[in-house]
C-alpha cells in the first residue's frame, strides 16, 4: 500500500513533474510551458485549474512526487443547463505506485474540484489501448461517448472519450484529501 500526501501543484513542482511525465508518456509527454500556463490559471478568484500532486516519504526522509492531476473547467453550456463543464488534463501515477489505489485518490480530488466548481459534468480522453485507466474511469461512473481518432502522436493512437454526469455524485462524503495521509 501506498501512503501518499496529496497537496496543491505549485510552480517549484514542475521539475520533478516532468521527470515523471517524460517517463510516463514519452511519446507525448507535456512541455514545461504548458504546466506553467496551466498553474497560472490554478489561484485566486478567476482560477480555472485545479493541479495536485501525490508524495511520498522516502527512507532518507526526502518526498519524492509519485503522481500529479489535473482538471481545467470551461464555461461552455453543459446537457444539463448547468453553467460549466470540467476536463480532466492529466493524471499520472509513478510505475512503481500503479495497483495502489492512487490514480483513485488523484481521480477522487478531481472530482472534489469539479464540484467546488459547480461542474455540471466532467470529461476526459484516454488511449483506446489503456483498459486500465478506463476501468478507474467506469468505476467512478464515467461512461464511453466516442472516440478522437489519431488522438495521440506518434502512433496514430485513438482517445476513447468520456464523460461523467454530476461529478458530485461520484465523490465520497469524506473530507478532502490535500494536505492529509491518504492510503491508496
Amino acid at each position: 500500500m501506498t501512503t501518499a500526501v496529496l497537496r496543491e501543484m505549485r510552480w517549484w513542482d514542475i521539475e520533478p513533474v516532468l521527470e515523471l511525465e517524460k517517463d510516463l508518456f514519452p511519446e507525448d509527454a507535456w512541455s514545461r510551458g504548458m504546466f506553467w500556463s496551466d498553474l497560472a490559471h490554478a489561484r485566486g478568484p478567476e482560477a480555472t485549474r485545479r493541479y495536485f500532486v501525490a508524495e511520498d516519504e522516502g527512507a532518507d526522509g526526502s518526498r519524492r512526487i509519485i503522481g500529479y492531476a489535473g482538471l481545467a473547467t470551461a464555461g461552455t453550456e453543459s446537457d444539463s443547463g448547468s453553467a460549466t463543464g470540467a476536463d480532466v488534463q492529466t493524471i499520472a501515477v509513478a510505475r512503481e505506485h500503479w495497483g495502489t489505489g492512487l490514480g483513485a485518490v488523484l481521480l477522487t480530488e478531481l472530482l472534489r474540484a469539479a464540484t467546488a466548481f459547480e461542474c455540471a459534468e466532467v470529461m476526459l480522453e484516454c488511449r483506446v489501448d489503456n483498459v486500465r485507466a478506463q476501468k478507474l474511469y467506469e468505476r467512478f461512473g464515467f461512461e464511453p461517448i466516442g472516440f478522437r481518432r489519431g488522438y495521440y502522436q506518434p502512433g496514430n493512437v485513438d482517445a476513447l472519450v468520456m464523460r461523467l454526469r454530476d461529478p458530485s455524485a461520484a465523490v465520497p462524503s469524506a473530507p478532502s484529501a490535500q494536505g492529509t495521509e491518504s492510503n491508496g
